[in-house]
């Protein structure tokens, strides 16, 4: 019967064969950089390929010194190193203590070129964008109906917005017929009239990609009506599209964050909003009520009838003035008067007959002045201050003077 081994014995036995094999101790490999993973730990995950074959390698941190450029997909370069056994898994992979760039593959020539096409003709240029609604309300998603990808943006959305409705286009996104697939599906999802459009998938080599690097699928978003955000990969991942796209996202789950608004966040929004609203307006009623009462206060200072009893009583206050005043001038005009009526007593003829002046006047009652007015034997009036005397002139003597 023939000896059976462990699977840790044939690892190991295989592990033994390639230590011995002095060509596989330092050899250098040619090939194409595809599915490169930068790991937090500083080591470098890749894969060499070929037209025909493909070959797994890894550059450990503590050899990266060496490497003066950034590692990236698409790229022609000579890798030294030795193949050995990884014997937990039993396979073997190519681990890398030099890496130089020979120059870039045929898939990254072509994603070059057609860029800087796309880029020439304009469709990159930041006129043609288009902004994210912030309140979408419904969004398609143009991507394979059993990928992780549509799974976390149902997830997302989910949790953000239960409101929100998706449409999803069952999309190629892999493959010679996937650039069709996406394209038709972008074109379909335009005519219904959405707020937004998800165009993406997850992450994989730049050839599992390469569907979103064509002109087709390009034009498709370029010529969309409705805003499109593309998804595509991870983060270090870049496709044409999202060049052409109105947003990038790193990834799917972030892309469904940026056209998902979170109603939790919103209806809070809302509530602070209420709030201030609220507040806005009991200011203001308070405000409009104390203005109200400086108004009536000031309307009562100017009512008629307030008007009408100052002035009433600025009427009795001048009446009372004007009473005085004239008690005071009539008193004034009394004393006055008493002192004229006391000189005009003394100067009046009564008074001076009744000490024994008279008045003389004719027999035409006129009063006699001057003797040289009188004749001898003229009839006279004498006027005393008892009676009338009648007299006749004897003789008229004047005076010397």
């Amino acid at each position: 019967m023939a000896s059976i081994y462990s699977v840790t014995q044939v690892n190991s036995y295989i592990k033994n064969m390639f230590v011995q094999d002095y060509l596989l101790g330092r050899i250098s490999v040619r090939g194409e950089v595809s599915n490169c993973k930068y790991h937090t730990s500083g080591h470098i995950y890749f894969t060499l390929k070929d037209k025909s074959g493909t070959l797994s390698a890894v550059m450990f941190a503590g050899q990266r010194k060496g490497l003066n450029f950034q590692l990236q997909e698409g790229q022609q370069v000579i890798v030294t190193g030795s193949v050995d056994v990884y014997e937990r898994d039993g396979r073997y992979q190519l681990y890398a203590k030099e890496i130089k760039r020979e120059g870039l593959g045929n898939l990254f020539e072509r994603f070059q070129k057609l860029r800087d096409e796309l880029e020439e003709m304009g469709m990159f240029a930041a006129e043609y964008k288009q902004p994210i609604p912030r309140y979408a309300r419904t969004v398609g998603v143009v991507t394979a109906s059993t990928g992780a990808a549509i799974r976390d943006i149902m997830n997302i959305a989910a949790r953000r917005n239960p409101f929100v409705q998706l449409v999803l286009y069952p999309a190629l996104v892999q493959g010679e017929q996937a650039k069709h697939s996406i394209a038709k599906g972008i074109r379909t999802l335009d005519l219904m009239g959405l707020d937004v459009i998800i165009v993406g998938r997850g992450g994989g080599s730049i050839e599992d990609l390469w569907a979103f690097n064509e002109e087709m699928v390009a034009r498709a978003i370029f010529e969309c009506s409705t805003p499109v955000i593309s998804a595509v990969g991870h983060e270090t991942d870049v496709t044409i599209s999202d060049y052409v796209a109105d947003m990038r996202a790193p990834t799917p789950s972030a892309a469904a964050e940026l056209a998902v608004f979170d109603y939790s966040q919103f209806e809070a929004q809302m509530g602070r909003y209420r709030d201030m609203l609220s507040r806005s307006m009991l200011r203001q009623v308070e405000q409009r009520r104390r203005q109200a009462q400086q108004c009536r206060l000031r309307l009562m200072m100017h009512h008629p009838q307030r008007q009408l009893n100052e002035k009433r009583q600025q009427l009795a206050d001048m009446e009372e003035r004007m009473g005085s005043l004239l008690e005071h001038k009539l008193v004034d005009r009394k004393h006055r008067l008493a002192l004229i009526s006391g000189k005009l007593q003394d100067l009046s003829p009564l008074t001076r007959l009744g000490k024994g002046f008279g008045f003389v006047t004719g027999t035409d009652g006129k009063r006699v002045e001057s003797v040289s007015k009188v004749a001898v034997g003229q009839e006279l009036s004498v006027r005393l201050s008892d009676g009338t005397v009648k007299t006749k002139v004897v003789q008229v003597t004047p005076l010397n003077r």
